[in-house]
């Protein structure tokens, strides 16, 4: 399977094995692409989950193993991510990186062999999803600079300060994970259901089991289970309570060296672009406007291994074009800006240009950027805008140049923010947060702090083991 690439896999206790020597992990995602909290991260520190359902062993000759029951796997729960991360070293320099299914039986289910690491210490394999009634596994593909913590940190683990920030060793803060309220419905054009192979629908009975020795040795393996004859789909969206701009399946592409990315069918409106570039050289990337003219710049840099996400707006023809100078293999994908991640006053992680959502009451924006050129930061304010198929007039707020801690004030949300320029690590967050002043506008949120208090007691070595975890990780 190649990176981006899908497939249905039978609803069976699946035996994933992780190659290559890498430490690997699995995050338990709701819809809204978040963890519930701690117990939902499966790793050597706590390798059951409490359902029971994912179970993490090994290494055995540098392969790890995580048993996935996907008849287990509760309700709540819409996918599985996979995950590697490297002791020391980049992901490009592990030879071998793998992640491959089995069946309980033996037969290998799909493969992905990853051929296109960079610099990245951290990353996201593969996922286990929910598609028609069914499971469907999705080869990701998808590296953090950042490391495990900002790995964790976009999909809700929020990771304690002092993993991420260089300070005297001593017990991790109990960190808590902020998840939103119910998302919204996605319109039915966005969740159709694809039929299911026969197959992937008839109940299987089979309780979860051990993997036979065949499972071990991939010369014995059997043929892989068959696929159903289904269109490549796009990568699934995962709404959350964000109404401004439309909402739509993710699209992706992937490609080498300088190109014209045409996307058509989009609603018109604002969007994110996500683009990730391997090899060293420039990377450039224009929008076209109908001439076919480079028309606005959303990417300068001479930054190795690029990786960022733009803030665009798809025109009324809902073709979307772009211009692209890149030496080397990239993936991109657009996005709607429900995708984006969200403001908070726990820490943001990135490297490279990002597009942030700021849905709470007025409030004070800190950044520490760590790069050595240009850091420029644009705001969008939405309260009282009423097109959603454009955006309301910038405000620059940030153009700096070097190592910078910025303080900036923010108005009320709902507030698009956007890192139009960033060469480097950099971490932001909310601070001294006002209650909102009236009912959410388009585009907010109230977030709820999930504490843990109504599970219980929570272990507190295994919080300490998971801030070591990723501490290994940090910038």
């Amino acid at each position: 399977m190649i990176k981006g690439g899908n497939a249905f896999v039978p609803s069976v206790p699946l035996r994933i094995a992780v190659r290559a020597g890498v430490d690997a992990a699995a995050l338990l995602l709701t819809d809204d692409g978040r963890v519930r909290g701690d117990q939902d991260v499966v790793f050597h520190g706590a390798p059951e989950h409490p359902s029971g359902a994912v179970r993490l062993s090994g290494p055995e000759d540098g392969t790890a193993w995580l048993d996935v029951g996907l008849t287990s796997v509760e309700e709540g729960i819409a996918r599985v991510l996979v995950v590697a991360a490297t002791e020391s070293g980049a992901m490009r320099d592990v030879d071998g990186l793998s992640v491959e299914a089995f069946a309980p039986d033996g037969t290998s289910v799909v493969r992905y062999d990853v051929i296109d690491a960079g610099g990245e210490t951290a990353m996201v394999l593969a996922e286990l999803y929910r598609r028609a009634g069914g499971w469907k596994f999705r080869a990701v593909g998808q590296g953090y600079l950042a490391g495990l913590a900002a790995l964790a940190a976009d999909h809700g683990v929020e990771v304690a300060d002092d993993a991420t920030d260089t300070a005297p060793a001593g017990p991790a803060p109990t960190p808590t994970v902020v998840v939103p309220q119910t998302a919204q419905p996605v319109p039915a054009a966005v969740q159709t259901p694809q039929p299911v192979p026969a197959a992937v629908q008839t109940p299987q009975p089979t309780p979860p089991q051990s993997i036979p020795a065949a499972a071990h040795a991939p010369a014995a393996v059997a043929s892989p289970a068959p696929v159903p004859p289904t269109t490549p789909e796009p990568f699934p969206a995962h709404p959350r309570q964000w109404t401004f701009g439309p909402v739509f399946e993710p699209w992706a592409r992937s490609g080498r060296d300088n190109d014209v990315i045409a996307v058509d069918g989009l609603p018109p409106g604002p969007v994110v672009v996500e683009l990730a570039v391997q090899g060293e050289g420039y990377t450039g990337l224009w929008t076209l406007d109908g001439r076919n003219k480079d028309k606005d710049n959303l990417v300068n840099s001479t930054e190795d291994d690029f990786r960022g996400r733009l803030l665009t707006t798809v025109p009324g023809s809902g073709r979307l074009r772009l211009r692209l100078r890149a030496d080397g293999p990239w993936h991109a994908r657009v996005l709607p800006l429900a995708e984006a991640r969200t403001l908070t006053e726990e820490w943001l992680e990135g490297s490279g240009p990002e597009v942030l959502l700021h849905t709470a009451g007025a409030a004070d924006l800190s950044i520490h950027y760590r790069g050595d050129d240009n850091l420029i930061v644009h705001t969008f304010e939405l309260a009282g805008y009423e097109d959603p198929t454009t955006l309301p007039r910038q405000n620059n707020v940030v153009n700096e140049i070097g190592r910078r801690r910025e303080t900036v004030p923010l108005p009320e949300g709902p507030l698009i923010v956007a890192m139009v320029r960033s060469d480097g690590a950099w971490r932001a967050r909310l601070k001294d947060v006002q209650a909102l002043a009236g009912p959410p506008g388009p585009g907010q949120s109230p977030q709820v702090t999930w504490a843990g208090a109504a599970d219980g007691p929570r272990q507190a070595s295994g919080v300490r083991k998971m801030q070591s975890w990723l501490r290994r990780n940090r910038w």
